[in-house]
């Protein structure tokens, strides 16, 4: 084989080096955040890096560090849209800090210690669980590690695990309010409770709101908090006659607006105001004009990685909770 056939070595930090004129550690510290070089020293590097193609070998940093800039995601959901928008605000605000996110996809019927097993493989420097993954073996075990741990719309009261949790009380009370306010006497509100700590904190602020405005409201309890179940389960608002519906999530309220679609205009079936819950891109659709509850994902997404950050600089704080607000935002649904 021939020196032209031959495939060429991949460049190291001390290649830069000696093409720079400075030393492995002034290398080092230019590709670091925030450390000490100066700005013509780092350009010099930088040049050098360039034309003999370095990159940083972060799973070698990280071997030396005994610490990575590898922040786990731990996600259930993602048929869910409103996951898909959670994971890519969470990523972006996880690259702003220079960490690089490993998304690791569960379900509630997953074998958690494989994710546990995944996760703890690599030096993570730390881990975010959103709301539909199960959390608590994940939790206990990352915490015993010593892995810092941020649990969103979570909850799981874990020593040294801290929580952002959206605003789902006054989620409830808006909802409640808003469709009262437009003249609905008869309200019912969708949520699988049982299987969701954020379908249980809304759906239970809804139903007080309305005993306290002295508006009947029914509880329809479904499987999942998905589309298929809204879809599925519409028919029950009229056996219930209900002329106003809070779904706990616009991924269900979607499938409730499809099942009805074809009744809209019948003088059979009663009109039906919908308030959902995310803001998820669908909810602004033409074919849906969603009235609902935002919850800002790119806010939600700075706190929790602000609350990561500072975990990881002090491991011994007590479990902290910061709440995200939310917005009624109106459209044509109700």
């Amino acid at each position: 084989m021939s020196n032209k056939d031959k495939p060429q070595r991949r460049a190291t930090s001390f290649d830069v080096a000696r093409v720079a004129g400075v030393s492995r550690a002034a290398v080092s510290r230019a590709f670091t955040p925030d450390a000490s070089v100066s700005p013509k020293t780092r350009e010099k590097i930088y040049q050098a890096a360039k034309e003999l193609g370095y990159r940083v070998n972060y799973v070698a940093r990280s071997l030396t560090n005994q610490r990575s800039d590898l922040v786990g995601l731990v996600v259930a959901g993602l048929d869910n849209p409103f996951r898909s928008l959670q994971i890519e605000h969470l990523a972006r605000a996880l690259l702003l800090r220079n960490f690089r996110p490993i998304l690791l996809p569960t379900s509630k019927e997953a074998d958690t210690s494989a994710v546990i097993g995944q996760l703890l493989h690599y030096p993570v420097s730390g881990v975010i669980v959103t709301s539909d993954a199960p959390p608590t073996e994940i939790c206990e075990q990352c915490a015993a590690e010593g892995v810092p741990i941020v649990l969103i719309n979570k909850g799981d009261d874990i020593p040294f695990v801290d929580r952002i949790i959206s605003d789902d009380r006054t989620a409830g009370h808006l909802a409640a309010d808003h469709l009262i306010d437009i003249g609905c006497k008869r309200l019912a509100v969708m949520a699988a409770s049982s299987v969701s700590y954020t379908a249980r904190r809304r759906s239970d602020a809804f139903l007080s709101r309305s005993r306290q405005r002295g508006v009947e409201a029914q509880l329809i309890t479904v499987r999942v908090n998905d589309y298929r179940c809204g879809f599925e389960s519409a028919p029950e608002l009229g056996a219930l006659s209900a002329d106003g519906v809070f779904c706990v999530n616009d991924y269900m309220a979607c499938g409730v607006i499809d099942r009805l679609a074809p009744n809209r205009g019948s003088p059979d079936v009663p009109p039906m105001r919908i308030v959902g819950h995310d803001d998820i891109p669908q909810a602004q659709w033409d074919a849906y004009g969603l009235t609902t509850i935002l919850q800002p994902c790119g806010l939600q997404a700075e706190q929790t990685v602000e609350m990561l950050v500072s975990r990881m600089a002090n491991s011994d704080m007590t479990a902290r909770v910061e709440f995200t607000p939310v917005e009624l935002i109106k459209r044509k649904t109700s």
